[in-house]
């Protein structure tokens, strides 16, 4: 068998097919290997920002209830076994090998599976063989033609509509929730998440063709802030008060309260649900690379802001750490792909900038530096050209004192490379 590093090699060549949108070579890998998805109910969840995070709160309550949980996301930031967890523990590289070498044996030598599609076949295979309860599995991209949308799941989660992947999903959020309520199916809970009347009538009229009950933020379910860290969720059956998340931000307020209402509509009557394993379950939640503090004096944060929405996320938590700090600075470390808005991006954050250092994840996709800067609005703001991203964070701590706030973002890809490089072990800060 392949070693963990040539099965990798082996993974990541499959990047050379791109990105396909279709269900056929999934469904006849998912045939061949007899359909291990329908061995275990799952839950599926949508949504342009808040994905990732929902699914990790869904998957954290129902682990704190005592189910046997598998949780299927991406990107990895570090290494590819994050993608796939059983009961919060990173499949092992024993089991990526051997399920690899076997998908590779099942499959049809006259179909060509993407990364993706290989990825969550081999996903999927696992969750089966370690016997899961449930599974949480998440999007990766739009929805109707996505890999992942071959589930008959028992509820689904859409969490909002915003601009991203436009090459592939469309060019108006109307089409692109045309796409995402593809994951809509027979008579599941839908659950949906902050929008507006007009995209949210796209999923209202998606649902009624399944027979799908909508469960909507600001109608049959809410949520109170009663404080920065504290809130009460309502839902059609569910009042609980005093919730905190592990996460940091109004916006995971949010995302609990779409992951709670999951649970209440589609999950409470086969998985029942306590009150104190939700708190527990919030409270243990872990999600790397989204406004993830790594150190203090000056604060270090990572988030894997890459599109608008998520930059006016980020933008709202920076502005009062900024604010409330007499003299603190705040030195902001960007890089993204080619294909975002580089330039709406960048317009979001420079009122609130005093230094910009733009770098380049090592990634093809990755835009250089040179584009970034062209993307710069408003001359008054030289920013600080360095390729090398951990060279541009070195430059961000060298420049900086301790009451500053330093700020990685841009893209998971580059927070992925930061996190490594800040988690080697013997690192000293």
């Amino acid at each position: 068998m392949a070693s963990y590093s040539e099965t990798l090699d082996y993974l990541f060549s499959l990047h050379r097919f791109g990105i396909k949108l279709g269900l056929e070579a999934i469904t006849d890998i998912l045939a061949r290997l007899e359909n291990p998805q329908r061995r275990y109910p799952t839950l599926h969840i949508a949504g342009t920002n808040g994905k990732g995070s929902s699914s990790a709160m869904v998957a954290s309550i129902l682990q704190a209830n005592g189910y046997r949980v598998g949780l299927y996301t991406s990107p990895h930031l570090i290494d590819f076994r994050e993608r796939i967890r059983v009961e919060g523990t990173d499949i092992s590289e024993e089991s990526v090998c051997a399920l690899t070498e076997q998908l590779r044996r099942t499959a049809n030598p006259l179909t060509t599976l993407t990364f993706f599609e290989f990825t969550t076949a081999l996903a999927f295979l696992h969750f089966r063989n370690q016997y899961v309860d449930v599974a949480v599995v998440e999007v990766g991209m739009g929805g109707q033609f996505d890999a992942t949308n071959v589930l008959s799941p028992i509820g689904a989660l859409i969490t909002g509509i915003s601009f991203d992947h436009e090459a592939y999903l469309g060019d108006s959020l109307h089409m692109i929730a045309r796409e995402k309520a593809g994951i809509i199916t027979q008579k599941a809970p839908v659950v949906l998440g902050p929008m507006a009347k007009d995209i949210l009538q796209i999923f209202e009229t998606q649902a009624g063709k399944w027979l799908a009950p909508c469960f909507r933020m600001g109608q049959e379910f809410s949520f109170l802030e009663t404080s920065p860290t504290v809130f009460t969720y309502k839902g059609p059956r569910w009042t609980i008060p005093g919730l905190q998340t592990n996460l940091l931000g109004r916006h995971q307020m949010v995302n609990a309260s779409n992951a709670l209402a999951l649970l209440e509509t589609a999950v409470n009557g086969t998985f029942p649900i306590s009150f104190p394993a939700i708190r527990t379950g919030l409270q243990n939640v872990k999600w790397k690379g989204r406004l993830e503090i790594m150190q203090r004096n000056p604060l270090l944060i990572l988030d894997g802001a890459h599109n608008l929405a998520s930059a006016q996320v980020l933008f709202d938590f920076l502005h009062p750490q900024i604010h409330d700090g007499a003299g603190r600075k705040l030195i902001l470390v960007v890089g993204m792909m080619r294909d975002k808005n580089l330039q709406g991006f960048l317009r979001v954050f420079i009122p609130l900038v005093d230094h910009l250092i733009l770098t380049q994840p090592r990634m093809e996709r990755a835009a250089s530096v040179d584009e970034l800067n062209q993307a710069v609005e408003g001359r008054d703001l030289v920013p600080c050209l360095i390729a090398d991203s951990w060279e541009a964070v070195c430059r961000a701590k060298d420049i900086s004192n301790p009451a500053d706030v330093i700020c990685v973002t841009g893209s998971l890809f580059l927070v992925g490379e930061v996190l490594n490089r800040l988690t080697q072990p013997g690192f000293q800060s």
